[in-house]
């Protein structure tokens, strides 16, 4: 399919796009990848998703699809060729449905607001249950790649998206905190997915280093601090 026929609407930052990067590349998909400044929201992207006015949005043919999960889906339904991204036993899709919302909707925020812990006080509480949280990611590791590379077994899969989209922020995390989240002595299993995740071609040039992921904080930081104080 020419890359005239899909178009990602996005932001590199975003996990979110993110995942459907890494989506498109797995099932070798060329697309074309447009930036959004969400400051200043371009008429393609309030055109695309009216409802929540925000990335990621793919766009095939002339149709907008809208909300990072719900395109990765359509994604592996529209292109239904290997490589499936979700497991084909119904099982192993519904659990890695369940961790997928579990890392979207429970850990990543904890992660969030470790990073933006302002005290001691703060940031231990955060730290304790980012580390909780964890630990919970490497039994379901375990668990679901019986002894395999991915989550999905040998395959970088579903689940692999979701939290593998987030280690740039994680890194990001670690730098700003001082704190060493993925840690060998403790877990392992996902060390070593990390590395074979990263290493993987779909996933190459799509996360942001850590370090540009902290500068485009203390970017966001700046210009926060700048509104704030021309409103007074």
């Amino acid at each position: 399919m020419a890359a005239s026929d899909v178009k990602l609407l996005g932001a590199r930052p975003s996990p979110f796009v993110n995942w459907v990067q890494v989506a498109l590349n797995l099932k070798s998909i060329d697309y074309e990848f447009i930036p959004q400044n969400l400051a200043e929201k371009s008429e393609l992207l309030l055109k695309s998703n009216p409802v929540h006015k925000k990335v990621p949005v793919l766009i095939h043919g002339d149709q907008p699809i809208s909300e990072s999960l719900v395109i990765v889906h359509y994604v592996d339904e529209v292109w239904s060729g290997p490589p499936s991204l979700l497991p084909a036993d119904p099982y192993d899709r519904a659990t890695a449905r369940f961790w997928a919302a579990y890392i979207d909707e429970k850990w990543s925020p904890l992660v969030r607001n470790l990073i933006n812990a302002t005290d001691e006080q703060s940031k231990a509480a955060a730290a304790e249950k980012v580390f909780e949280g964890i630990k919970l990611l490497e039994d379901a590791f375990v668990n679901s790649s019986k002894g395999k590379g991915f989550f999905g077994g040998e395959k970088l899969g579903f689940l692999d998206i979701v939290l593998g989209c987030y280690l740039g922020w994680e890194r990001a995390g670690e730098i700003i905190t001082g704190l060493k989240i993925l840690d060998e002595t403790k877990i392992a299993g996902l060390v070593g997915w990390a590395e074979r995740f990263t290493s993987n071609k779909a996933v190459d040039g799509v996360i942001p280093e850590p370090e540009e992921l902290v500068n485009f904080m203390k970017m966001q930081a700046r210009a926060a601090a700048a509104a704030d104080a021309s409103s007074k």
